[in-house]
């Protein structure tokens, strides 16, 4: 959600894109190859539904430059706290270790997502140290540099426009019908954008900036 941003949270903003953008620099895997992730829960899916408001379907996602890593729905009635977390985040490593052995291997992996309080408690912190797994910063109040929110959503909603569906079950097969239709190449683009929109904060000094400015 967009909001008035204080003069901190600018510098937040700002500051996050900095050092990712000077990792970026300093790190060939990263410019090129590296496994970035961003988990999404999208009750959005709900939009495409019959009008009955008891057909909806959450889903969590993590994807890199190649693809889809790990995916599942959330079980109806399941709140997505940190003991469901943790869970979902142990099924994505062990995706990580079959889908991307080189990345687990070495443990060049990174994980990015946003500050909710499921991915912010302290049991989720507990089970990121002990396995290792570094976490990309994210600023708060900032889609515009989520890449769930400014690639994977966006294609999803425009693929599931106007399409009206009578159960959960029809929700989650054409989700996953849609996801099957993303190629590596938009997943390397997606990439691509967010370094430009890191950029595109850093000119205009932690504020809220619209659209993508193109290669």
């Amino acid at each position: 959600m967009l909001r008035l941003l204080s003069v901190d949270q600018k510098h937040q903003r700002l500051d996050v894109c900095l050092d990712l953008k000077e990792n970026a620099a300093n790190d060939p895997e990263t410019k090129t190859q590296s496994s970035q992730w961003k988990s999404w829960g999208s009750p959005q899916r709900k939009k495409a539904r019959q009008v009955r408001s008891n057909i909806k379907s959450m889903s969590i996602c993590f994807f890199d430059q190649k693809g889809i890593v790990h995916k599942e729905f959330v079980p109806p009635g399941q709140t997505v706290n940190a003991a469901f977390y943790v869970k979902v985040l142990r099924r994505l490593w062990e995706n990580v270790q079959r889908k991307r052995p080189d990345q687990w291997q070495n443990n060049t992996w990174l994980l990015h997502h946003d500050n909710v309080p499921a991915h912010a408690a302290l049991l989720t912190r507990w089970f990121l140290t002990d396995n290792n797994m570094t976490v990309v910063p994210h600023p708060p109040y900032s889609p515009d540099l989520a890449p769930s929110n400014f690639f994977l959503f966006p294609e999803l909603k425009m693929k599931l426009k106007v399409r009206r569906f009578q159960t959960v079950k029809e929700i989650q097969a054409e989700l996953q019908a849609v996801l099957n239709t993303l190629r590596e190449n938009d997943f390397q683009e997606c990439f691509k954008n967010w370094q430009r929109r890191w950029d595109r904060c850093q000119a205009s000094e932690g504020e809220y900036f619209e659209g993508d400015a193109g290669p």
